[in-house]
């Protein structure tokens, strides 16, 4: 459905789906002491990436692992998402992109491990940060905190998720692949808004993990104040500084950021690999054994998944695996060069911590000894900007400015970060082809502005729009009339004001305004001059969503639509219809009729003709044709399009606004590596 232009409703996928058998291992034991994780008594040095099992599908997934094992993982990282597992209260869902027993085992036939982070806070730039929307309706609940309600609710959930792992044997004291477990997500950032309510929740978080009985470890990430056993990890673009809380934890990362999230009118984020390299062997150097790549695979917000404000569909981060499943280089091919290096050293690295040598300004070494005469050292150049040459052990090194080299053997280099020697382009064994539909196979459904059926509703004040429509639907109508009397003005500035996202003005069923926010500040206001008619007119507001918020203190609760409407005239009278009568309608009148299910693809209600209509608003394309040969991935390019969503044989496959468009700014190729990296560079 486009908010401007024609958009493809209808594809034809051809799936292939595989058997596996699983072999189950030997019962393994995981603990943990200061200097790392220990599994059947071995410490072990341990390369993780997050793969979030719904941002791909199960067809794809095997190939996903597969390509993370080849670039040296051995763990793969996700979250729970409450919101798809749980969507009714008591009811559960497990299957497709949510099979998330097929998506552990598919890891442990691939030979890995996981990281299963049960939160149930996921935050993950998705939608209610993986919260389902119907625990916001519980009367008395407060998320996050120490209320009584939601501690039962989020109690509950981890049970469930815990009793299924349990059930299906996927802990690795069971024969399974799970290693390590994770309990709420980030809260350190938030902790201050809650006071001594926030404390007391992180205390109760850990101890209702640990009640749980999982036989592997509990994290909390960026946690300070996680109290023992669980472990406090280290999330952001750099933690070789980062310290546990207590100095019998190891010292483990759970998110170091590949590249960004995008979101809508953004710039597109990228990450060089260098600087991404660099603090990987920092992290290393300086005591760390278990890193984990945030994401190695991003993949795609499918359907209303993506959280928000405005966050995009595409959810590719910038990663080692792109979008669509193939190997970036040369992120891939640099990262796993690294991890080898790593594990050349893996040997010196359980033995003993760090011995730090200073070897000039910005300048220094860490050696790690198996024996006294037997090392492994990392030399560190952390200057931004020169170059520098060093001696070490007798022998002279050149530390490019912000970069590590790796000497396993204390003497030679077989590795350095700023040094990028895989290939740049990887070349596919296969082609791109382009299939370019006729204007002939297009059929449409136009809609009208303003409420569309009987079940729309009455009430004398702006509604908030979370709580009218319940996350049902992107779109909610505001609607009312406006009665210009003999001798009013008939030309006004029409003042609008809204907490988000977005909102189509039509005034007498006429498109006279379109606004919206971003990202950073979804809210936004609409000051229009507008021509009315004496006697009765029509205002129809259509406020649009674009993803629930996902992050920050007390997102739970933070609205969005129109909030404010008032009329100005030439003489500056102030006309505020916002206590008013006001006409609701939730959803859209084509996602009442069902025009995005399959079973109405031939419907009369489609209008067909030799030239579909363009730069229309509220307007729906739909078309149906066969599906290329063969089986890699298929892109919609959806360029010329407006705002709208995008349904494949009936599924959603995700929002799309390519006219908000990104800022032109910024660096696409040899971009300066060198120096700190934030989500902004």
């Amino acid at each position: 459905m486009d908010m401007k232009t024609p958009l493809s409703l209808a594809l034809v996928f051809v799936s292939v789906f595989a058997v596996y058998c699983f072999d189950h291992a030997l019962s393994t034991t995981v603990t943990y002491d200061h200097r790392a994780l220990v599994i059947d008594g071995k410490r072990r040095v341990l390369q993780s990436g997050s793969i979030h099992y719904p941002r791909s599908t199960p067809e794809v997934w095997p190939e996903l692992i597969r390509k993370s094992k080849e670039g040296g993982l051995d763990v793969i990282e996700t979250y729970v998402f409450w919101n798809y597992h749980e969507p009714v209260r008591g009811e559960y869902y497990f299957e497709g992109r949510f099979d998330l027993v097929k998506f552990v085992r598919t890891v442990q036939e691939a030979g890995l491990m996981v990281h299963l982070r049960f939160g149930p806070y996921a935050c993950a730039e998705w939608n209610y940060g993986g919260f389902p929307l119907w625990l916001h309706f519980i009367p008395g609940i407060q998320f996050r905190t120490t209320n009584d309600l939601f501690k039962k609710e989020m109690l509950r959930f981890l049970a469930k998720i815990v009793g299924v792992m349990r059930e299906e044997k996927l802990f690795a004291s069971q024969g399974g692949p799970i290693i390590l477990a994770q309990v709420e997500n980030e809260y350190e950032l938030v902790e201050w808004a809650y006071g001594v309510a926030g404390e007391l929740y992180v205390n109760w978080a850990a101890e209702a993990a640990i009640s749980l009985n999982t036989t592997v470890p509990w994290v909390m990430c960026r946690q300070e104040d996680a109290p023992d056993p669980i472990i406090n990890t280290c999330n952001g673009f750099y933690c070789d500084q980062f310290t546990p809380n207590s100095p019998s934890k190891p010292k483990l990362w759970t998110e170091n950021y590949s590249g960004w999230f995008k979101s809508f009118g953004y710039p597109i984020p990228h990450r060089p690999v260098e600087d991404l390299a660099f603090s990987v062997a920092r992290f290393f150097e300086m005591g760390g054994t278990f890193h984990n790549y945030y994401m190695y695979f991003g993949g795609t917000n499918f359907g209303r998944t993506a959280g928000g404000p405005l966050v995009a569909t595409s959810y590719d981060y910038d990663a080692p695996i792109d979008e669509y499943g193939f190997i970036r280089q040369p992120k891939w091919g640099h990262l796993r060069d690294l991890h080898l290096a790593i594990k050349h050293c893996e040997e010196y690295l359980i033995r003993s911590d760090p011995t730090h040598q200073q070897l000039g300004h910005n300048l220094e070494a860490h050696i790690y000894y198996k024996s006294s005469n037997k090392c492994a050292a990392f030399l560190a150049n952390y200057d931004s900007q020169l170059d520098a040459n060093v001696t070490f052990n007798g022998n002279l090194y050149f530390l490019p400015a912000w970069s590590v080299s790796i000497l396993p053997d204390c003497k030679n280099v077989i590795f350095n970060t700023a040094k990028v020697v895989s290939q740049r382009i990887l070349a596919h064994t296969t082609t791109a082809n382009k299939l370019i539909l006729s204007a002939t196979s297009w059929s449409w459904y136009m809609e009208k502005p303003g409420v569309w059926g009987n079940n729309s509703f009455t009430e004398s004040r702006l509604l908030e729009q979370i709580n009218t429509t319940k996350d049902t639907s992107d779109y909610l109508w505001y609607t009312r009339s406006l009665n210009i009397m003999p001798g009013q003005s008939k030309e006004v500035f029409l003042l609008i004001e809204s907490l988000g996202h977005a909102a189509l003005i039509f005034v007498n069923k006429r498109l006279v305004a379109f606004g919206y926010g971003n990202h950073d500040d979804a809210s936004f206001s609409i000051n229009e001059k507008i021509s009315l008619v004496e006697g009765n007119n029509t205002l129809d507001i259509l406020s649009m969503m674009v993803g629930l918020q996902n992050f920050g203190p007390w997102f739970d609760v933070q609205g969005a639509g129109i909030f404010s409407v008032v009329l100005i005239d030439p003489w500056n009278n102030k006309y505020d219809v916002s206590a008013e009568e006001w006409n609701y309608q939730v959803g859209l009148e084509g996602e009442y009729l069902g025009l995005d299910k399959v079973i109405h693809a031939n419907s009369s209600l489609w209008i067909k003709g030799s030239v579909p209509p363009i730069n229309k608003t509220l307007i729906w394309y739909k078309v149906s044709f066969l599906a290329p040969q063969g089986n890699g991935p298929l892109a919609l390019n959806l360029t010329s399009m407006g705002k709208g969503q995008a349904w494949v044989n009936g599924q959603n496959i995700g929002r799309y606004w390519p006219a908000y468009l990104s800022p032109s700014e910024g660096c696409t190729e040899n971009c300066d590596y060198r120096g700190e990296y934030d989500s902004t560079k």
